[in-house]
């Protein structure tokens, strides 16, 4: 018996634990299966060649939200070409019903966490002792499994993210979300976790990405973990998502030691509006949440991705713009703009009437109107998030944008250069980030009126940080200050400014 376990990457950098899961709970069906990872980007009928080109029995395929559409492609042209080539789905996407994509070619479908289930179905398919189709899972016990990490291979190190997590679940009922589902906090063995690590970074690992829902929940757990690459010479980097109200004092003192790059911590704040909060049975202690914020960015290194969502059931564009604000006036960190999605089984569903939610059925199931919002404000919202991941969030334009709002509305300011630099490009795509400085510079000079050398210094400034950037034409006019102040050791915008 063949098997391959195979799954479609959101990108080449992305490795999927999942797999290594399934992988190190094979057992004696170990030496009989491979793992062949792919991305979204690659052809799918050369995915299809690939996978079968050993012949195999059994093909394993996890299904995300970013891959549905190609697995369901996929699944089709293996079907066709190797028909008696057994199908075996798991994920997110299939763990939860209704499917809106169709997955009616696949054998065999395991709802929930896989991790031994798939051992036991490939075994019953051997045994020719299969009978259900859509096999529902109950949850695995954690510290008995078999731990994925000495599978991630030597190119994995050296060219992925390495994806790594000490628990499972978590204890919040936000309705938008899938973990929501989950019953309750479940944790590894931690000793072993540590020695895993441990094996990974002798092997070169550097790039650490927790995918626990709640890092700060456990403070044992939690300051193991930091201790372990407090421990550690940089450069690492280590990624966590955190809940934004539990910074006791042990996990403070830590954070504050991890040195300029090395810490990353991703921040679901999704909404500040009490009443959208308790929409979506969300708890929200905005008082911690300010004084917390306020720690990372005043005391503490490390990169915060703050995140919000557009769209919440109740919540008006004035309300988002409130939100944005309020999250600038507490910090100058990435703030992650996202549109609402119904994924299947969670609870947001409830609200579809009282609010008129209306989603598309196509992945990534986004909202396209409610009550509040009408289609055409989504789509403004999408090009906002865009724009905004372009100029704020990518830290090219980190002075000069800041000029659109200075002391007023950062959201409604942002607003209107969102409407503004979609009129002249009639596109949020392929924009060179020489043509965006271009628009950002029009814009500032010619419909907000703002003295050209200031704005002109502010992009040089923002423009030549980087050694042996050419001074892009529009700016070469102005450049007459800057190089004469660069060569003291100063910008013209800084001096401006002094």
């Amino acid at each position: 018996m063949k098997i391959i376990l195979t799954t479609l990457n959101s990108r080449f950098t992305h490795s999927a634990i999942g797999l290594r899961y399934l992988y190190a709970n094979m057992n004696e069906l170990q030496n009989k299966t491979q793992i062949l990872e792919f991305s979204i980007n690659d052809a799918i009928q050369t995915i299809a060649e690939k996978l079968l080109y050993d012949s195999p029995d059994i093909i394993g395929l996890g299904v995300y939200i970013w891959n549905v559409s190609e697995v369901a492609e996929l699944i089709h042209i293996i079907k066709k070409v190797s028909p008696d080539t057994k199908i075996i789905l798991g994920g997110p996407e299939v763990t939860y019903e209704p499917f809106r994509v169709n997955l009616d070619d696949a054998d065999y479908i395991i709802q929930g966490e896989g991790d031994t289930a798939f051992y036991e179905l490939c075994k019953d398919i051997q045994e020719g002792t299969t009978n259900e189709r859509i096999i529902k899972m109950t949850l695995p016990k954690l510290k008995e499994l078999k731990l994925p990490y000495e599978y991630y291979s030597d190119d994995d190190i050296k060219n992925r993210y390495i994806y790594v997590e000490i628990s499972r679940g978590c204890p919040f009922e936000c309705e938008f979300c899938l973990s929501s589902m989950d019953e309750k906090v479940r944790a590894f063995n931690l000793e072993e976790i540590l020695e895993e690590f441990e094996k990974l970074w002798v092997r070169g690992a550097r790039n650490f990405k927790f995918v626990d829902r709640t890092f700060n929940l456990n403070m044992k757990a939690a300051n193991a973990i930091l201790d372990f690459f407090l421990s550690k010479k940089p450069p690492y980097f280590a990624h966590f998502e955190v809940i934004p109200d539990h910074f006791p004092a042990s996990l403070r003192s830590k954070i504050k030691q991890f040195p300029d790059g090395a810490l990353q911590l991703e921040i679901g704040i999704q909404t500040l509006n009490l009443e959208v909060a308790k929409n979506v049975s969300r708890i929200l202690k905005l008082d911690k949440i300010e004084e917390n914020i306020a720690f990372l960015e005043n005391e503490t290194t490390a990169h915060i991705h703050l995140d919000l969502i557009v769209g919440l059931p109740g919540e008006s564009l004035d309300s988002f713009g409130a939100n944005l604000d309020k999250l600038m006036s507490m910090s100058s960190c990435e703030i992650q703009i996202g549109i609402l999605k119904k994924l299947s089984g969670t609870y947001i569903k409830r609200h579809d009437e009282d609010f008129k939610m209306h989603y598309s059925d196509i992945p990534p199931y986004d909202i396209l109107k409610n009550s509040d919002l009408s289609f055409n404000d989504i789509q403004i919202m999408k090009r906002f998030a865009r724009f905004w991941d372009l100029t704020y969030n990518s830290g090219n334009f980190k002075k000069s944008i800041e000029l659109l709002w200075k002391d007023e509305s950062v959201y409604k300011n942002f607003y209107a250069f969102g409407l503004w630099i979609y009129e002249q490009t009639d596109s949020t795509w392929k924009i060179s980030l020489q043509r965006l400085g271009e628009l950002l510079f029009g814009y500032l000079t010619e419909v907000k009126q703002l003295e050209t050398q200031d704005v002109a210094d502010a992009m040089l400034d923002d423009m030549m940080k980087l050694k042996g950037r050419a001074i892009p034409p529009y700016l070469k006019p102005y450049t007459g200050d800057f190089i004469q102040n660069a060569k003291i050791g100063t910008s013209g915008f800084n001096k401006r400014q002094a």
